[in-house]
């Protein structure tokens, strides 16, 4: 790999993020994290080496840990994302849902300006390429069941019930969610 001239942008890097949990695949632009890939149950997606003179994979290990423990409600790793400008009012949007509360597609609708854009709003979360961080997790259908989520919906059950505080993190006992799982 050659070193970027000038004026170029150095092209994104992939890297694994180990936890207790899973190594996940962060991938990284010269201005933060653009995309984050959850673990895979055979481990088949690790890829990439750690970028040891980087700072930012490690802090965003540390991190993954610390919410998946249940320490840490907010990330401090910086992000670099790239969508519609939908698509970004969306994500923006999905930042400002509480950690440990949930909202609605509606929800995210009306906030956002446009009532009958539910559709679009599901597509817009569906396309988020940095779950946990900007917390689609958080987003349930109308009638209060989850629904979608990249990672499937065992990962957002166990998400949604760490902010709950239903469960020790993912290593203690998991309670079921207060809410039925769409299957």
């Amino acid at each position: 790999m050659t070193a970027p001239t000038a004026g170029e942008t150095p092209a994104p890097t992939t890297v694994p993020i180990p936890t207790s949990r899973g190594t996940f695949q962060a991938r990284f632009s010269h201005l933060g994290l653009c995309a984050l890939g959850f673990p895979s149950p055979d481990g088949s997606r690790t890829t990439g080496a750690p970028a040891e003179a980087d700072p930012r994979p490690r802090l965003l290990a540390e991190e993954l840990e610390a919410y998946l423990g249940g320490g840490l409600r907010g990330f401090s790793v910086p992000l670099d994302l790239s969508g519609t400008p939908f698509q970004l009012r969306v994500w923006q949007e999905l930042q400002t849902i509480p950690y440990g509360e949930v909202r609605t597609y509606r929800d995210l609708a009306v906030a956002l300006g446009r009532p009958t854009a539910v559709r679009a709003v599901g597509a817009a979360v569906g396309a988020n390429p940095v779950p946990i961080l900007v917390p689609c997790h958080r987003v349930i259908g109308s009638d209060g069941r989850l629904v979608g989520f990249a990672a499937g919906l065992d990962w957002k059950r166990r998400l949604l019930a760490i902010e709950a505080g239903a469960g020790r993190g993912l290593t203690g006992a998991m309670a079921p969610p207060p809410f039925p799982i769409d299957r």
